[in-house]
């Protein structure tokens, strides 16, 4: 009997993650998402993160990076077969110092 409720009850129990997904989407964001996963066809899996000026998007064939223009992100480079840690370690040291801004 205890095994049989702590196999119904325990899953009961755990906290449900919350969605990820935002309350709103820009339009190109939307259209951008709809296309990576070939409108629904393909499940993708992808990484990405900011760091400094520099945004990176981590997908199964490398790393797209990106920096900022003052208004948005402009593809920098690919780094084929690269992972976000290899490409964040590339680009460290990269960003101005903040002695160096004076």
């Amino acid at each position: 009997m205890i095994v049989l409720f702590l196999f119904v009850a325990v899953p009961a129990l755990a906290a449900p993650k919350p969605p990820v997904a935002p309350a709103s989407i820009p339009h190109p964001v939307a259209m951008f998402l709809a296309s990576l996963s070939a409108d629904g066809k393909t499940k993708i899996t992808y990484a990405a993160t900011a760091r400094g000026t520099h945004f990176f998007f981590e997908e199964s064939g490398g790393v797209t990076v990106y920096a900022f223009d003052g208004d948005g992100y402009r593809k920098a480079e690919f780094l084929k077969g690269y992972t976000l840690a290899k490409a964040l370690k590339k680009y460290s040291g990269r960003e101005p110092s903040a002695s160096s801004a004076k």
